[in-house]
């Protein structure tokens, strides 16, 4: 994820957040143009050092406001080894009757990693051949874990899922698959890498993706009757009173304002 920072004259000022329409049509897989909404993704304008919603923010920066964003798709060339494995991706699919525009959503360079953006339905058509071409193959899939965008409607829940080519050097690529918080449903890939069991049903206990055609989702870090997926960013905090040489702190979510 990427920030851009936005200086602000006084509180009243408005954060300069980047618009969609001024990001250039990017030529992507099979000549056709990233899709405007997912050019840059504006997450959440937060206020204060560290997002602080109420006046108790004691930092002396309740008047910063940053944009956060996903990051816009890259522009060719991508440099480094990104260039082959996108071209040998887009042909595999190309030979096994799939779209590729259809397939990534887009290709994303930041902080010289190689995101991939692939839409859920066509997961597994990707993973296959990231694994079986011999120009490709990332044999080995690090696991998966979900982030949550509760401000970005329609493509709250994310899983990111990251592989590794052994054969070609340590290379190393990131998958990120959106689905919208109402039907939080992504392929399960264990039939492709089955050491993602363990990481499918932990993402699913704490963020509440659902893997489907995974043989046992079950609960990971939680209680069995466990209700809700704590993990998300709108799961309500709780806790515990906490005692400490006679004071008292109370729970996170029952803490006064300074308001």
């Amino acid at each position: 994820m990427s920030e851009k920072n936005a200086p602000v004259n006084g509180s009243d000022a408005s954060p300069e957040i980047p618009e969609v329409s001024a990001v250039p049509a990017v030529p992507e897989v099979a000549g056709t143009p990233v899709r405007p909404e997912l050019r840059l993704e504006v997450i959440a304008v937060p206020t204060g050092q560290f997002g602080a919603s109420d006046a108790g923010d004691t930092t002396g920066y309740g008047g910063h406001r940053s944009a956060v964003t996903l990051a816009p798709a890259a522009v060719r060339p991508y440099g480094d080894w990104f260039d082959g494995v996108v071209d040998a991706l887009i042909e595999d699919l190309q030979d096994a009757g799939v779209d590729p525009a259809a397939a990534i959503e887009k290709v994303v360079i930041e902080h010289d990693e190689l995101t991939l953006f692939i839409a859920r339905e066509h997961l597994l058509d990707v993973v296959r051949p990231l694994r079986d071409d011999q120009d490709l193959r990332f044999e080995l899939c690090l696991g998966v874990s979900g982030v949550h965008y509760p401000q970005l409607t329609g493509r709250e829940l994310h899983a990111c899922i990251e592989l590794m080519s052994l054969t070609h050097g340590g290379r190393q690529l990131r998958l990120q698959v959106a689905c919208p918080d109402s039907d939080p449903h992504v392929p399960s890939i264990i039939s492709v890498y089955p050491g993602n069991d363990w990481h499918e049903r932990e993402t699913w206990d704490l963020m509440g993706i659902v893997f489907d055609g995974h043989p046992h989702l079950t609960r990971t870090a939680m209680p069995d009757d466990w209700v809700g997926h704590p993990q998300r960013k709108d799961y309500p905090l709780g806790g515990i009173p906490v005692e400490y040489k006679g004071a008292q702190t109370p729970p996170a979510d029952t803490r006064r304002s300074y308001r």
